[in-house]
């Protein structure tokens, strides 16, 4: 009956698919297989769109700058993540817009355990899928990872658990929240597709008001902004702290080296962390905690052995603090991923050996000053900057003697630079504190981009 739901929103509407990426893409896939005669309109910025599929008169596009105009001319309005519509709210009603993240959760909510947060999700995510997986619960993974939500649908059982991780811009006009959900952190980030950073807080937020009293929100109780922001927010769900040191408002965190989970005021102690431990970094211990209190609550576990074996078989992603390679005993790590300066703090904070760091990329107007410790006082010795926001943190910062600044805006360049004046046995790290839209697609080909030259460099 779950995808009679969606159905039921979109069968004899006029839809304006917003965006046709490989989202659009799988949305009309969707409408193709299931409401007959459809009326849709896809809408693209995108003027060479491959509207291939699209001809033979079944359906309309609008492509280019002015490819929003006549937004307010359909009944629903189904947005794609990478939209943003900040400066046209005033022009629709919002009851209008809709997404696939939002129709799929008003159908399948109860069956979903949903993470966000501005850095981490992807790493929460994929491990509460892998120890659900590890532990032979019947669970389906799909959203911001990649995996378009309604492609999923065919495979989903009633005692499915379905794994999400979640965007600002997936919840940004959400009804309904997943019965689990999981807020790591919130720090300044996309503030090109909103009007305030507020706005961007609320759509993350959103995760958890809208929950219902039976379902259950798992929160940072070390992070200041989710704080304030619980203080003044109505929320009916069920709250669970998580934190990687003792808080008395978290139920599971770190003490002692061992993961210890906290019930009716009594401790008990899950597994140790040792040297061994996959995931690095006091913001990893925060991201396992919040992976153990998911996993707990949506398949209850009294084997923490089990628990345990599951977590340690997990491997980090790629482009998350990996080790890439040494080469002539210099060791370089890929941290592409941080595109935000408290991301690359915590991973000097899990690294502690590194001599040069690779900052910079695509200047989003974010604050920086938060880097401007790191760059003066910590024992980072080299400093290779690039791009406007690479620029940007070189303004900030005076260059003190005992440092290097450099400032490149090419990868072969930077590593050949990098090999050279990194010290021997210490760390370089791509760890850029900025986006990578100025000279890549994404922070995965940032990252593959670096690591392809070391490893030509690596055959030298």
């Amino acid at each position: 009956m779950a995808k009679n739901d969606i159905l039921a929103r979109l069968n004899n509407q006029r839809i304006l698919l917003l965006g046709f990426g490989r989202e659009g893409k799988s949305t009309l896939r969707f409408i193709n297989e299931n409401i007959r005669n459809a009326d849709v309109t896809i809408a693209d910025a995108n003027e060479n769109l491959d509207t291939e599929e699209l001809k033979g008169g079944k359906y309309r596009w609008i492509v280019g700058e002015n490819y929003l105009d006549t937004i307010n001319d359909y009944d629903v309005v189904i947005q794609s993540p990478g939209i943003s519509l900040k400066n046209h709210l005033h022009r629709i009603q919002r009851k209008k817009i809709t997404s696939q993240t939002d129709l799929f959760l008003q159908a399948y909510g109860c069956q979903c355990i949903g993470i966000t947060g501005t850095k981490g999700k992807s790493t929460t995510a994929s491990l509460v899928y892998h120890v659900l997986q590890s532990l032979h619960a019947p669970v389906l993974f799909a959203g911001n990872i990649g995996i378009p939500l309604f492609d999923i649908i065919p495979q989903i059982g009633e005692k499915e658990k379905i794994v999400i991780e979640l965007s600002s811009h997936q919840l940004e006009f959400i009804r309904k929240a997943p019965a689990i959900s999981v807020l790591l952190n919130l720090f300044e980030e996309h503030l090109d597709h909103y009007n305030s950073f507020y706005d961007y807080q609320s759509a993350k937020l959103n995760i958890a008001i809208c929950q219902n009293g039976n379902d259950s929100f798992i929160y940072n109780t070390s992070d200041d902004l989710i704080n304030q922001l619980l203080k003044t927010t109505t929320i009916a769900s069920q709250r669970y702290g998580f934190s990687y040191a003792y808080d008395k408002a978290a139920v599971c965190y770190v003490k002692d080296n061992y993961f210890v989970l906290k019930r009716n005021s009594k401790e008990e102690k899950l597994f140790a962390v040792d040297d061994t431990f996959p995931l690095k970094g006091n913001h990893n211990l925060q991201n396992v905690s919040a992976a153990i209190l998911a996993v707990l609550l949506a398949y209850p576990v009294s084997d923490y052995q089990q628990l345990k074996d599951a977590v340690m078989s997990f491997r980090p992603l790629p482009h998350r603090l990996e080790y890439v390679a040494t080469i002539d005993d210099v060791i370089f790590y890929n941290d592409s991923i941080s595109t935000i300066p408290q991301a690359t703090i915590a991973a000097l904070q899990a690294l502690k050996n590194v001599n040069t760091l690779i900052l910079g990329g695509m200047d989003r107007g974010i604050d920086y000053s938060p880097l401007k410790e790191i760059i003066m006082e910590s024992e980072v010795k080299n400093f290779i900057f690039t791009g406007k926001a690479g620029e940007r943190m070189m303004q900030l910062c005076q260059q003190p003697e005992n440092k290097n600044f450099y400032l490149l805006d090419d990868y072969k360049k930077i590593v050949d630079l990098a090999k050279k004046i990194t010290a021997k046995h210490c760390i370089c790290l791509l760890s850029p504190a900025a986006s990578s839209y100025d000279a890549f697609k994404n922070f995965e080909e940032r990252g593959e981009v670096y690591k392809s030259f070391i490893n030509e460099n690596a055959k030298k």
